[in-house]
C-alpha cells in the first residue's frame, strides 16, 4: 500500500512518513496542492492524508481537485483546529474521514487500512457486475488435464507475469483468469475483464486508456480506463486476437513500461495490474501472416496455459454437470437432484463442439423439460454437427442428428444463419451477448449478418 502525505510542516510528514513505514505502508511526502497534483499524476496511491491549512491551494481545495480528476482512492483530512464546519466541508467534497492533531499514530493507521479494504472491496464488487457471468468462479475438474492446469496456476500465482490463455471457444478461459486471481497476492485487489471484440474499434482505446475532458467531441469529463481501474489487481483481455494492429504497438509500449497515458492526456500514468490475456484463435498462425505482432505475442506468452476441450476431458462432465445444475436451481428455483445413469453416459458419447458453455445450454433446457428430480435422457436435447464432403456447388452437406437418431441433411450456411437468428432473437438484437453465446467475436457476428444479408 502506498499512501501520499499533503502537509506544509516538514517534520510532521516526516514523523508520518517513518511511523507509516514501521508499520509496513509506503508513502511519498508533498510540502503543498501543487505538489501533490504532480505526485498524483505519476503514481498511484491507495489513499491520501491531507492538511486542512496550507499556504496557496489548501485541503478543501486539493479534494475538490482530486474528485474533479476523477481520482477514487480515500482521503482523510487532517486539522490542527476540529471545527464542525470544517469537517463537514470535506466531507462534503470527498473525504472519507476527518482527525483531529495531535492524533494516535496507531489510530490513524487503522483507519487508513480499514479504508482502503472497503475501497478495494468496492471496487472488486464493481468489476465483478460488469463482467459476465461465468458457470462458477471455481475451476472444476479432477481429469489429468486439469491437475496440470491447477498445478500451473500454483506455480505462478504470486509472479507478475504476463499469462496467455488459450483454447477453443467455451472451455472457460475466463473461469481460469479468476482462479489466478483469487491464489494471488492480488486477490484483494480488483478483476477487471474486457472482451476485445466486443467493443467496436472506434472506442476500443478510450475502454483500455481512458480520455480527459475534451480529448475528443462529447469527452465532457474525465474518464478512466481498464487499465486505471485493474490496479491492484488483474486486467483480463478476452479475445486479444482481436485487437487491431494500431493499438497493438500502443499494448506493447503499456507491458514494456508499465505506464499508460489518457488519450488527450501528456502525463505517463504508472499501472500494477497484472495483465492476463486470451484467444481461441491460433496467435502464431496470426503472427505469420502479419495480423497480430510478433514482439507483443512474445511479451503476452510469458506463460502458457492451454485449455482443452471438452470432449479431450469427457471424465469431468459429472462434476461440472454437478456444479451447473446447482447454479441452474439456484436462479430457477428448481429441485433437480441430478442426472441418470443414462443421461450421464449419453452426454460423455457427445463431441461438445461448444465446450462448457454447450454443456450449460443443455442442461439449462433439461432442468425447464425434467419431470422429476432425476434428468433422464429423453429431455436432453443432443445435436451433433457431422461435416462430409461439398457437393458440386462447392459447399458442404451437414447432418444433423438429433437425440432420437433421425437425420435431416441440411447446409452448412442454412445451420449457420438459423444460429445467429436464434441467438439475436434471444438477446433481443444484443449482438455482443449473441456473439458471445456463439463463441464469435462481435466483429465476426457483423460481418456474418452482412454477408447473409439477414434484416434484423
Amino acid at each position: 500500500m502506498r499512501i501520499l502525505i499533503v502537509d506544509d510542516e516538514h517534520n510532521i510528514r516526516e514523523l508520518m512518513r517513518k511511523y507509516l513505514g514501521l508499520e509496513g505502508l509506503e508513502s511519498d511526502g508533498a510540502e503543498n496542492g501543487l505538489s501533490a497534483q504532480r505526485l498524483l499524476r505519476e503514481h498511484i496511491y491507495d489513499a491520501c492524508l491531507i492538511d486542512l491549512k496550507m499556504p496557496g491551494m489548501d485541503g478543501i481545495s486539493l479534494i475538490r481537485w482530486i474528485r474533479q480528476e476523477g481520482f477514487r482512492m480515500p482521503i482523510i483530512m487532517i486539522s490542527a483546529h476540529g471545527e464542525i464546519h470544517d469537517a463537514v466541508t470535506a466531507l462534503k467534497e470527498g473525504a472519507q474521514d476527518y482527525i483531529v492533531k495531535p492524533f494516535d499514530p496507531e489510530e490513524l493507521t487503522i483507519r487508513l487500512r480499514k479504508l482502503i479494504e472497503a475501497q478495494q472491496l468496492r471496487a472488486l464488487v464493481e468489476t465483478k457486475s460488469r463482467s459476465n457471468e461465468g458457470i462458477d468462479d471455481s475451476l472444476v475438474g479432477d481429469s489429468p488435464p486439469m491437475r496440470r492446469i491447477k498445478e500451473v496456476i500454483s506455480r505462478i500465482a504470486d509472479s507478475p507475469a504476463t499469462v496467455l490463455i488459450t483454447g477453443e471457444s467455451g472451455t472457460g478461459k475466463e473461469v481460469v483468469a479468476r482462479q489466478i486471481h483469487s491464489v494471488s497476492a492480488l486477490a484483494s485487489g480488483p478483476f477487471v475483464a474486457i472482451n476485445i471484440g466486443g467493443v467496436p474499434e472506434n472506442l476500443l482505446e478510450s475502454e483500455l486508456f481512458g480520455y480527459e475532458k475534451g480529448a475528443f467531441t462529447g469527452a465532457v469529463g474525465r474518464k478512466i480506463g481498464m487499465f486505471e481501474l485493474a490496479s491492484g489487481g488483474t486486467l483480463f483481455l478476452d479475445e486479444i486476437g482481436d485487437m487491431p494492429l494500431t493499438l497493438q504497438v500502443k499494448m506493447l509500449r503499456v507491458l514494456q513500461e508499465r505506464k499508460i497515458t489518457r488519450l488527450g492526456g501528456t502525463s505517463p500514468i504508472p499501472i500494477n495490474a497484472r495483465i492476463i490475456s486470451a484467444t481461441n484463435k491460433n496467435l502464431e498462425e496470426m503472427v505469420r501472416e502479419g495480423s497480430f505482432r510478433e514482439d507483443l505475442f512474445y511479451r503476452l506468452n510469458v506463460v502458457r496455459i492451454e485449455l482443452p476441450p471438452l470432449r479431450d476431458r469427457k471424465e469431468d462432465i459429472p462434476l461440472l454437470a454437478g456444479v451447473i445444475l446447482n447454479k441452474l436451481n439456484r436462479q430457477m428455483g428448481n429441485r433437480v437432484e441430478g442426472l441418470s445413469s443414462e443421461a450421464i453416459e449419453a452426454l460423455k458419447t457427445h463431441p461438445f463442439y461448444g465446450n462448457v458453455r454447450e454443456l450449460e445450454n443443455i442442461l439449462e433446457r433439461a432442468v425447464i423439460f425434467a419431470d422429476g428430480p432425476l434428468i433422464g435422457v429423453d429431455v436432453l436435447e443432443l445435436r451433433q454437427s457431422i461435416s462430409r464432403p461439398g457437393n458440386e456447388t462447392g459447399g458442404s452437406t451437414v447432418i444433423v442428428v438429433p437425440s432420437d437418431g433421425t437425420a435431416e441433411p441440411r447446409s452448412l450456411k442454412a445451420m449457420e444463419i438459423e444460429a445467429i437468428v436464434r441467438a439475436l432473437h434471444r438477446w433481443e438484437g444484443n449482438r455482443t451477448r449473441a456473439a458471445e453465446e456463439l463463441g464469435i467475436s462481435r466483429r465476426t457476428l457483423i460481418n456474418k449478418i452482412a454477408e447473409f444479408q439477414l434484416d434484423l
